[in-house]
């Protein structure tokens, strides 16, 4: 399974169509290693947000493992989705709440598996 952060607000919806998808033409997703990295990066502190847990077996589109974006030097790799995640590809969605230090790690129901 690979991750995407999501606003609340923005899901459910027939598809995922991240910003990205439009000016670098891929969704950005993590694995449960790394989610953490962009969360904290991006999102550090904000409550609205939703994890959702993708097959990528389902998207119907190119995912490919690929330095992040921007790159670090020595950095893991991200899964790049080349096109909309349809719903169907959605297996579960997550509350995706920071800790009282306003920091992101796995959820619980994630971490456990």
């Amino acid at each position: 399974m690979i991750l995407h952060i999501i606003e609340r607000a923005a899901w459910p919806a027939g598809e995922v169509r991240a910003p990205s998808l439009d000016t670098e033409g891929f969704v950005h997703c993590s694995d449960p290693g790394t989610v953490h990295l962009p969360a904290n990066r991006l999102f550090r502190g904000r409550t609205d947000l939703l994890l959702l847990e993708i097959d990528p077996a389902k998207v119907g589109v190119p995912v490919r493992w690929e330095p992040g974006s921007p790159p670090i030097p020595d950095g893991p790799w991200f899964p790049h989705v080349y096109g909309p995640v349809p719903a169907a590809a959605v297996v579960a969605a997550h509350d995706f709440p920071p800790g009282a230090d306003g920091f992101f790690t796995l959820p619980s129901a994630l971490a456990q598996r």
